[in-house]
Formats: C-alpha cells, sequence, structure tokens
C-alpha cells in the first residue's frame, strides 16, 4: 500500500462539470504553454476535459490522458483511475474495465477503483438486460410479422 495513490477523485466527481470559465482557464493554460507544455497542466486540462458534458471534449480528455500514460511511467498508476472514468462516461466499458482492473491489480484497496469497477459492472449489466430486452422485442415482431405473411398466404390459396 505505500504505493497507493493518495487522493482519487470518486466516480461521481466525474460527473459534475467544470464551469466554462474554469475549463477555459485550463484549456489557455495548456495553448500558452504549446509545444512545452508541463505535464501537469497537460493532465488538468485532459481531466477538465473528461468532466465536460460534451463527447469530442471527453474523447480529447482520453487522447490526451493516453498520451501522458505512453509518456510518463512515473504517472501511469495515476492515468489508469482517469482513463478508466474517461472511458466510463464515454461508454467504452469493456476499455473502462481494462484500465480499471490493472489498477486494482496493483492497489487492491483502492477505494475509488473498486467503486468504478461496481459502477462499470451495473452499467454493463444494465445495458446486457437492455439488449436482450430489444432483442426479444425484434424476435417478437418478426415471429408477428412471419405469421401474419403466412396466413395471408394461406387465405390467398382458398
Amino acid at each position: 500500500m505505500a504505493n497507493q495513490l493518495f487522493w482519487l477523485p470518486d466516480a461521481a466527481d466525474a460527473e459534475s462539470p467544470l464551469k466554462p470559465a474554469e475549463l477555459q482557464v485550463l484549456r489557455a493554460q495548456y495553448e500558452k504553454e504549446g509545444e512545452y507544455v508541463s505535464l501537469q497542466t497537460k493532465f488538468n486540462y485532459a481531466w477538465g476535459l473528461i468532466k465536460a458534458n460534451t463527447r469530442p471534449d471527453q474523447q480529447e480528455g482520453v487522447r490526451l490522458l493516453s498520451d501522458i500514460f505512453r509518456a510518463s511511467p512515473d504517472r501511469r498508476r495515476e492515468c489508469l483511475y482517469y482513463l478508466g472514468l474517461g472511458n466510463y462516461k464515454l461508454g467504452n466499458y469493456a476499455e473502462a474495465k481494462r484500465y480499471n482492473d490493472s489498477l486494482l491489480e496493483l492497489e487492491q484497496g483502492n477505494l475509488q477503483a473498486q467503486s468504478l469497477r461496481q459502477l462499470i459492472d451495473d452499467k454493463v449489466a444494465k445495458e446486457g438486460l437492455m439488449g436482450v430486452a430489444i432483442v426479444g422485442g425484434v424476435a417478437a415482431a418478426v415471429a408477428v410479422g412471419v405469421g401474419i405473411l403466412v396466413r395471408g398466404a394461406q387465405r390467398g390459396k382458398r
């Protein structure tokens, strides 16, 4: 546990976006630093984008975090959680689970990652049930349609 992260936001924190002015401050700092952008500035901007309500911003946040993950081995553990959150918000549950499970392999006692795992599992189960219901509904509609066609064909032969 000595290597455990000291603070990670709860998954629910990702659902509360920054105010536009707050995100603009992060964007301005990121753009000001240009090609020499610091790791912390890039990370802060990525997190602000992930918290945003728009899918393109969230995708850009995940892309920036992926860059940090690849370029900075000392920030990988931290990035695993945020990449899990970002992918969760985007609905990429398999990716979110992969990142989060990687973090849990390193830090089994990480409460935020455990909470995120539960959110991911609940969402996958809910969407799985919805998918089964949709497939069942489509199958029933097809069966009714085939029944009507068969009945109509039988009446036509008489």
